[in-house]
């Protein structure tokens, strides 16, 4: 079991920003941040983390919790697995009291075999000579800890010498079962090994590439609990200090690209693993808030990957371009070559997304042909229509010349989407119920005003919101409606001094709204309604206009 002092420990250590955003991609909003809900279909984000108060919710389906619950619901994982998963992700290191963390013995199996894949390169020629032959020097190769493993049957001799858990191999990816259903065999054999790291720098997989001409050339770790391809950058553990201080990222194609590009001094560089950038890499792409440089190769598959990628990132919002390296000249291979300058030059000239985009979608077609002009025409109008009238705008010239069109065709307005929020609608509502919401949130904040709002208001007097000043004093805090409000930007956390002010003026006006119901309220004996309404306008009105407070008595 783990430790429920490391547990703390750990809540204690992480961020949910950190946390959240590992997973989807948030935009500052405020003092929070917003995204779209990754639980339900939405258009508008409506789903808010809260760094203050380290909680997040969503106003469309109501989920919420803390960091824990986030990846429980999320991963689909359990309450310890979920700690465990949050525990690698911050390289942090958990204590049980009884039994063995999963994660622990994972990282135990991977951090023994690399240590293990860097003592075969030290005694493999062949594999030294290539790595040399391709200019990464000794430095690099220690840098990035790159190893060689050897023949399938050597790696499993090794397991079993080292007392290495076959299960923990398996669930890391290191071995797979045989299709006859018996024994295990190595995923990776006779590759030189580049060991795979979080961004927190813990080891989560390994890629290989081969050297004995093997028709898959790279090779990287299946998916597992500690290695997903499509969330990890290859090198951002190195470059990631580089990043944020030079507000700048390299993205290449490959292991090699990245060493490469760092033993030439570009050490923002990082490379996405054997898939092109996918929605999965923006939240750690977003991290730093740094201009994105892709640095792809000219061939076919560059090229398409470059497309795909600009759009996906220009759409987001993301600065920066790309830079395409002529067909057959490889980024790896000119700083090799000495041409780490002329390799600096082109990452300075890069082409920004938009106009790359647009460039690439009208070259795909014959313009002399009125119909595919047309289709290129509505592509590149379908793809400006991401952005707002302005980015838009600046872009419609140089659309419009590569059509060979008027300007005007492309100049219509776009409808940016309207915010949506499912069951209530804050910026309408009648100032009353602000009133309520920001009473009942600032009591939320500060619990000891409550017995000062009950002495002289009472549950009924918030309508529709009585039942969540009712949650509220039976102390359910973790209730979905209380934690959505807590973190609800629209409504103000107030002063002792402007909650009294607030108050009075909500007294008021449900005070002058009884004078004109008590006289039509036929349950009221007549005596008393002449009483009621003489204690009202003689009494209770006066006092509140002279800024006191008066003890709820209608």
């Amino acid at each position: 079991m783990i430790d429920n002092s490391s547990i703390e420990a750990l809540k204690s250590s992480i961020d949910i920003v950190d946390i959240v955003g590992s997973f989807i991609e948030l935009k500052k909003s405020g003092a929070n941040f917003k995204a779209n809900c990754p639980f339900h279909g939405e258009e508008t984000p409506s789903f808010v983390v809260s760094p203050a108060k380290q909680i997040y919710h969503c106003f469309g389906c109501g989920v919420g919790g803390d960091s824990i619950k986030f990846v429980m619901e999320l991963e689909k994982l359990s309450y310890p697995e979920a700690i465990e998963k949050i525990a690698s992700l911050n390289n942090f290191s958990l204590s049980y009291t009884k039994g063995d963390s999963n994660n622990s013995n994972s990282k135990w199996v991977l951090e023994a075999l690399k240590e293990w894949y860097i003592k075969n390169l030290n005694q493999n020629q062949t594999a030294l000579e290539y790595l040399h032959k391709r200019g990464i020097n000794q430095n690099s190769i220690e840098k990035f800890d790159i190893g060689f493993v050897p023949k399938g049957h050597e790696v499993m001799s090794f397991l079993q010498k080292s007392l290495l858990p076959l299960p923990k191999a398996l669930d890391v990816g290191i071995i797979a079962p045989n299709d006859n259903g018996g024994g295990y065999y190595p995923r990776l054999v006779e590759r030189i090994v580049f060991p795979i790291y979080s961004s927190s720098s813990s080891i989560v997989g390994f890629g290989g590439r081969t050297i004995t001409n093997h028709p898959a050339k790279y090779i990287n770790s299946p998916q597992t609990k500690l290695f997903n391809k499509s969330q990890l950058l290859y090198g951002y553990h190195l470059a990631k200090e580089h990043i944020y201080k030079n507000k700048k990222i390299i993205i290449c194609e490959g292991y090699l690209d990245v060493v490469m590009f760092h033993q030439a001094g570009f050490r923002e560089s990082v490379a996405s693993m054997g898939t092109a950038l996918t929605s999965e890499h923006l939240p750690l792409l977003r991290k730093g808030d740094p201009k994105v440089i892709l640095a792809y190769d000219g061939d076919k598959a560059g090229i398409n990957a470059g497309i795909k990628a600009s759009k996906m990132l220009s759409i987001a919002g993301f600065d920066g371009g790309i830079i395409l390296f002529k067909d057959g000249e490889d980024p790896a291979d000119m700083i090799a070559s000495g041409k780490s300058q002329e390799v600096a030059e082109l990452l300075r000239e890069y082409k920004p997304f938009i106009p790359f985009v647009v460039e690439m979608i009208v070259g795909e077609y014959d313009l002399s042909d009125p119909r595919a002009k047309e289709v290129a025409f509505e592509e590149v109008r379908e793809y400006l229509n991401n952005f707002s009238q302005i980015i838009k705008d600046a872009y419609i010239p140089m659309s419009a010349t590569l059509l060979k069109i008027n300007p005007s065709l492309l100049g219509d307005k776009i409808d940016l989407p309207k915010p949506k929020f499912k069951n209530r609608e804050v910026i309408s509502q009648p100032i009353d119920d602000v009133a309520h919401l920001s009473i009942i949130k600032t009591l939320i904040e500060h619990p000891n005003y409550i017995d000062n709002v009950l002495d002289v208001m009472d549950i009924s007097m918030f309508g529709n919101y009585g039942g969540l000043l009712k949650l509220l004093i039976e102390g359910d805090l973790e209730n979905p409606s209380i934690v959505g409000l807590s973190i609800d930007e629209r409504f103000n956390i107030m002063s002792e001094d402007e909650l009294n002010a607030s108050m009075i003026q909500l007294l008021t006006r449900y005070y002058r709204e009884k004078l004109r119901s008590i006289p039509r309220d036929i349950n009221i004996p007549s005596t008393k309604k002449a009483y009621l309404v003489k204690k009202i306008k003689i009494d209770i009105l006066p006092r509140l206009k002279r800024g006191e407070l008066v003890a709820f008595e209608v």
